[in-house]
């Protein structure tokens, strides 16, 4: 197993001529990492990978893992509506020394399972490193089958799902039907309480990017077994939760983090900053955690 427990999404800062900053950058890595975070996950969704070029990934990847030096795993997003370019990505990602990738399902496309099957296939057999399918059917508009799922889950190196669906009887009916090696992540965070009673190993947070002690906190109760304290955790979490998905991510969060006084910078085009009403019930919800 990559690892169990918080891993978080992290954002990519950017300064104010919208370049990476690096040295925020680096802030915010030692910060997770002295909050008990499990793995850092380099440029998924709210590390806005899209607009993120080819040369600056390179650069990103080489990056983090020197900052991070060993002490947590490195997951690359790597994922790709071309399967070549997922494999091209991948094979950058193993050279560069990720632990893992993290490859979302072919957006746009809108490919069928079988195709589905055969994308994972070809990156799996292509590197030698851990693979985590990434379901999130709201921005890709297809949706990895349980069936599908359970049969990549064969694949030697084919380790772990993170599940974005938010169908609670689809991602049960993952976790019953794969071994227990094979690990389900919660990729919502407001859903990451319930799937845990259920068997899954942990979160890949964009909470804990703001919040990563508590994040952690919820999966240690749960996963030894302390729901009660578990729960206190969840709804502790709640309020957070809801208001960093209250525009499209990472809109909320780089704002939020802006408030806790991190220098992440505004969205790449084509996302904008907040609007004054998010900023407003982002500054509410500060204040309840902050004071």
């Amino acid at each position: 197993m990559i690892f169990e427990g918080s891993a978080v999404a992290i954002v990519t800062p950017f300064d104010e001529s919208n370049n990476i900053n690096y040295f925020e950058l680096k802030n915010l890595i030692n910060f997770q990492i002295a909050s008990n975070t499990k793995a850092i996950v380099l440029l998924g969704t709210t590390g806005e990978s899209s607009t993120v070029t080819r040369k600056e990934r390179t650069k990103l990847i080489k990056f983090a893992k020197c900052v991070i030096d060993g002490r947590i795993p490195l997951i690359v997003g790597t994922g790709s509506n071309s399967t070549k370019t997922a494999i091209e990505l991948s094979k950058e990602a193993e050279e560069l020394g990720a632990n893992a990738v993290l490859v979302v399902t072919p957006y746009y496309n809108k490919c069928n399972q079988a195709g589905l099957y055969n994308h994972y296939k070809a990156i799996a057999s292509s590197i030698n490193i851990p693979v985590i399918i990434y379901n999130v059917p709201s921005r890709t508009s297809v949706s990895v089958s349980p069936e599908t799922v359970i049969k990549l889950s064969k694949i030697k190196n084919i380790v772990a799902i993170k599940e974005a669906s938010g169908n609670l009887a689809q991602i049960e009916e993952i976790i019953s039907g794969t071994d227990d090696d094979f690990a389900v992540y919660s990729g919502d965070d407001g859903l990451t309480l319930p799937l845990l009673s259920i068997g899954a190993k942990g979160v890949i947070s964009v909470t804990a990017n703001c919040y990563p002690e508590w994040v952690q906190r919820l999966c240690d109760f749960a996963l030894s077994g302390d729901f009660f304290n578990a729960k206190k955790c969840h709804y502790h979490l709640k309020q957070i939760n809801k208001s960093l998905f209250l525009d499209v991510n990472p809109i909320p969060v780089k704002h939020y983090l802006t408030l806790q006084g991190f220098m992440v910078g505004k969205p790449r085009p084509p996302l904008f900053e907040a609007d004054k009403k998010l900023k407003q019930r982002l500054k509410e919800v500060f204040n309840i955690y902050e004071n």
